[in-house]
């Protein structure tokens, strides 16, 4: 703020010396004490010089007297400027006058296109900083408006200017941005966290609301994607699991919505206004479900996968999950088999004839199959060291339609 003010101080002196140095500098240049002697000395030599051609009778009295008053003349044009003297006066008048006017018209200037009302409210915003953070942080006292937000994104973005990079600033820069629609200053505000510290949870859930509010399909990828590693490590992360839900909704994916919504509304009481419009989504996904089992092959199976609690911290970073079915006795090759990169446990899949390696390899060919669930590190459906695996019992798919597969193995 002082360099801010400095800067226009030398500015204005800088003007001001402009606007009056032609006045002095003039009275100076014209005022010259030894020039105006010279000339006198001219004048007295030359009225000498007329006087002794007069008293030789070279000139009449007529002519000298005509040459003298020519003289005089002459002597009185050069020394007008001695008569700057008597306006110094005059010149600090107007000296005076033109800075009046710079000034006044600056500020005329300034009013009209200056941005005083915007630096009033960055100090305040940097004044009010403090009680603006507690507020939104620790719910103390009255939430805040849309100016009071605008101040206080205001007063973080300078603080981070100021004083450098810091994890909960930017965190708390990137919410304010999103309640004030700034999704693009938000998720840039995420990504600034994420880069610090990688494995901040809160910065990956509000990140990924930021990105399902984008819309499209990649960023609700990434949103996914976010969401799955937060639910890796804190599997009953309630902001995650809805988020997820909302997205397997979009994507008409009803078995895994179902699921997460009853997880929803596992965590509501009867009394919560939200439990009777979870309530509803979960009758309405139940009614799709049995929409699509109507018109779907019956060459299926519906697995519900769960994770046993011992094994639960050892997912590899990065996991990928498969579900398929193979045939109890026959080719190894899965009949029907689904790859997801992002994933909550406990989650429901159905395999059906769709998930197919081969067409001429498949569910309808065998009744007596086998399904597996397996968390991979590396993508690969092939078996590996430190892998997490889970088996039902072989099973007659066509009396037995659904099954339930424990992920309790950790390969070795």
């Amino acid at each position: 703020m002082l360099s801010l003010w400095g800067a226009f101080a030398a500015l204005a002196i800088a003007a001001l010396v402009f606007v009056c140095w032609p006045f002095f500098r003039r009275f100076e240049s014209d005022v010259n004490p030894s020039v105006n002697a010279e000339r006198i000395d001219i004048f007295e030599q030359r009225q000498q010089e007329l006087a002794d051609d007069l008293a030789l009778g070279r000139i009449s009295q007529t002519s000298f007297d005509e040459s003298l008053l020519e003289l005089k003349r002459r002597l009185l044009n050069d020394l007008a400027p001695e008569q700057q003297l008597q306006s110094r006066g005059n010149n600090r008048i107007l000296a005076l006058t033109g800075t009046a006017f710079l000034v006044l018209l600056s500020a005329v200037f300034y009013y009209f296109t200056g941005n005083q009302a915007q630096l009033k409210a960055w100090e305040q915003a940097m004044v009010e900083l403090p009680e603006l953070g507690e507020r939104a942080v620790m719910g103390k006292g009255e939430p805040l408006d849309a100016n009071e937000r605008q101040a206080l994104l205001l007063g973080l973005r300078t603080r981070l200017a100021q004083d450098g990079d810091d994890a909960v600033a930017w965190l708390m820069l990137g919410r304010v941005a999103m309640t004030l629609n700034d999704y693009e200053m938000a998720m840039q505000a995420f990504d600034k966290v994420l880069a610090m510290d990688p494995e901040n949870l809160s910065a990956k859930v509000s990140y990924a609301q930021s990105l399902l509010i984008k819309g499209d399909e990649m960023a609700m990828n990434q949103a996914a994607k976010l969401l799955s590693q937060v639910l890796q490590v804190q599997p009953q992360n309630i902001d995650a699991i809805s988020m997820l839900a909302l997205i397997a909704y979009e994507r008409k994916d009803w078995t895994e919505a179902k699921s997460a919504f009853e997880l929803i509304l596992a965590t509501m009481t009867e009394q919560d206004p939200r439990y009777a419009m979870v309530s509803e989504r979960i009758a309405e996904i139940d009614s799709r479900l049995a929409q699509e089992q109507n018109s779907e092959p019956t060459h299926q199976v519906q697995v519900q996968v769960t994770l046993a609690e011992e094994i639960a911290n050892r997912i590899p970073h990065n996991a990928v999950l498969f579900v398929f079915a193979k045939a109890a006795e026959g080719p190894a090759m899965p009949l029907a088999v689904k790859r997801f990169e992002q994933f909550s446990l406990p989650m429901s899949v159905t395999l059906s004839e769709a998930d197919a390696m081969m067409a001429q390899l498949s569910l309808q060919q065998f009744e007596q199959i086998q399904v597996i669930a397996r968390i991979s590190k590396d993508g690969d459906v092939a078996v590996a060291l430190g892998e997490l695996e889970g088996k039902s019992q072989p099973f007659n798919r066509l009396q037995q339609p659904s099954v339930n597969v424990t992920i309790d193995t950790l390969i070795q």
